[in-house]
């Protein structure tokens, strides 16, 4: 059995998952209200499925909601958790670089869209930095965590072929062409793979400091 947080560590965790399933639920009711009318529930659900923000926050969720039960398994594990903390922690990069200049939400959509990309993003990698157990993480997770932004890439592509439709607008292959995506994509993966860096150094810098001998 994977080590579980502490008591303190699922109080965190339970704050977490509330703030990210609310805003999750929120944007979920917020789109099918703009897309029952045209596209119907059904290819409204695909579409809210299709962004890297509602993957990255329903993963949050599920580490948190296992974090807070004290449970093993897929999501008790420290390669798990740190893939969490690196697609949630990508998700606020990028939207705080990129993606908020784009538009400008209000009322409801507002809430939604500060936690799914602010709040969220900052409380997990609190959470992962100051309650999870540090030290499990290798090179080899590091690069197991590229799997899934990969994976995603292949689905939105063959979804925006599919459907004419992309997420984001900067792996829009209908409008910019599959060069110019494939170097954007590859910019991004970058991205991962610096912040993935980060957070191993981070991972055995806290093991370190929480084995070390009192003086």
């Amino acid at each position: 059995m994977e080590p579980g947080p502490t008591p303190k560590g699922r109080a965190f965790a339970a704050i977490v998952a509330v703030v990210s399933a609310a805003s999750v639920v929120l944007q979920y009711l917020l789109l099918l209200e703009l897309t029952r009318d045209n596209v119907g529930v059904a290819l409204g659900t695909l579409r809210f499925l299709s962004y890297f923000t509602i993957l990255s926050n329903l993963g949050v969720i599920a580490v948190c909601v296992t974090a807070l039960r004290g449970a093993d398994g897929f999501f008790s594990r420290p390669r798990v958790r740190g893939a969490i903390a690196l697609y949630i922690g990508v998700t606020g990069l990028i939207y705080l670089l990129i993606l908020r200049h784009l538009w400008q939400p209000q009322g409801l959509q507002w809430w939604a869209d500060t936690g799914l990309h602010y709040a969220t993003p900052l409380l997990y990698v609190g959470w992962w930095l100051a309650a999870a157990p540090h030290g499990r993480l290798n090179l080899r997770d590091a690069v197991a965590w590229l799997l899934f932004p990969l994976l995603y890439l292949a689905w939105v592509l063959l979804r925006g072929a599919w459907l004419g439709e992309y997420p984001y607008p900067f792996i829009d292959a209908g409008k910019l062409g599959y060069a110019r995506t494939a170097i954007n994509a590859t910019g991004i993966l970058v991205v991962f793979l610096l912040l993935g860096g980060i957070l191993l150094a981070l991972d055995r810098l806290l093991s370190r400091r929480r084995h070390a001998p009192n003086p």
